[in-house]
């Protein structure tokens, strides 16, 4: 295929210029300006357009028909922009190697997982928790096994540290989250929500390159803004390395909150859907929706994307080139367009937020797979 007069955005060795550039097998193979067509190539010709690396959404769960909350990856993926998903702890590892052979090795988009630290993950997901039998749920030396069996799926530990899931466990469950994740060389990934445990107990156990998601909640008694303590932490945690993802979901996003957030200097590292059965209706609906929920909440464009693109991509692999328009490299892009919009959207706490610029996907490309693009919620 051939794209034609696209801008590229966070690309270190290309200009803000229009350029146009070609696909053969996966992978681009020309750049230019008005590139001929002697092999008559498929064209997408677009206005005002501008090229990104391929969206990554960090959170999503498409551990489908093995979970009651899990959506299909291509509700998720390359039909939204989204080139790369992370399903963020549906599975642990007594029902891991389900999701590698039906789930990962049948997606057309790139996909990776973060275990759950639980080993029947998220079966049930709050109906039965995956530590609703403390530490017996936890088995160390097989989550070790199964980590060490999926290095290039696995990418990270996931706990879900919030009341309903941990129960009397509370920080503790993540201690020995975060210990598993140490001697296995991965990030840890914590969901946070309604205490206990609390906010700062959580991030004091945390280390530089985890990842705090659903870090912008307004759950009482657990967001960052209500207690002055809660809000050192996060400053610490971020001094530290600790990163903070989005993980809009159902019930864990508040426009309130990251108003405050950046009021105070804090800027989402990482802007991720929490995309799940409950969430794809709204208020999540997908990946664009929740960058430009971002947008319109003073982001500026830049960081949005890279929040969204080039910094999901090197958290999952540091050695990743910087460099992801050139020739030669793997084609892993999406095209989209800021348009003018009217448009009022809610946080998860229903509250209304006007959409006054509007970040539309038009065409995403993984490798030889490539979709057109629309938004879910219009």
């Amino acid at each position: 295929m051939i794209i034609r007069k696209v801008t590229p955005l966070n690309s270190p060795n290309n200009g803000s210029q229009p350029i146009d550039l070609e696909i053969e097998e996966g992978k681009i193979t020309r750049l230019g300006l008005q590139l001929d067509n002697p092999k008559e190539l498929k064209e997408y010709a677009f206005e005002n357009a501008l090229i990104s690396k391929g969206w990554v959404d960090l959170h999503v769960h498409v551990y489908f028909g093995a979970t009651d909350i899990s959506i299909r990856p291509e509700q998720a993926g390359l039909e939204t922009g989204v080139t790369t998903l992370v399903d963020c702890g549906s599975a642990g590892e007594a029902n891991f190697v389900g999701f590698s052979e039906f789930i990962a090795k049948q997606a057309k988009e790139r996909l990776f997982a973060f275990l759950n630290i639980g080993s029947i993950g998220l079966v049930a997901c709050n109906r039965i928790s995956e530590l609703s039998l403390g530490f017996r749920s936890v088995n160390v030396e097989r989550t070790l096994k199964t980590i060490g069996n999926y290095p290039d799926l696995i990418r990270g530990i996931k706990c879900r540290a919030s009341q309903v899931i941990t129960g009397d466990l509370g920080a503790e469950a993540v201690r020995v989250a975060r210990k598993v994740a140490r001697v296995a060389g991965l990030p840890l990934i914590v969901h946070v929500g309604e205490p206990p445990p609390l906010l700062e107990d959580v991030l004091d156990l945390l280390e530089k390159g985890d990842v705090v998601t659903h870090a912008f909640h307004g759950k009482q008694g657990g967001n960052l803004m209500e207690d002055p303590r809660s809000l050192t932490a996060v400053h610490e945690a971020r001094a530290r390395g600790v990163l903070l993802d989005v993980g809009h979901g159902a019930a864990s996003f508040s426009f309130k909150v990251m108003r405050f957030a950046r009021e105070q200097g804090i800027e989402a590292d990482l802007i991720s859907t929490d995309l799940h059965r409950n969430s794809i209706k709204g208020p999540a609906y997908d990946l664009p929706t929740t960058l430009s929920k971002l947008f319109n909440l003073g982001m500026p464009l830049e960081q949005v994307i890279a929040a969204g693109s080039t910094r999901p991509s090197s958290f999952l692999d540091p050695t990743e080139s910087e460099d992801w328009l050139k020739v030669g490299q793997n084609a892993d892009l999406t095209v989209f367009r800021v348009d003018e919009a009217n448009i009022s959207v809610e946080d998860s706490l229903g509250d209304h937020l006007t959409l006054t610029q509007l970040i539309r996907p038009l065409l995403a490309v993984q490798g030889s797979n490539h979709a057109e693009c629309n938004l879910r919620f219009q």
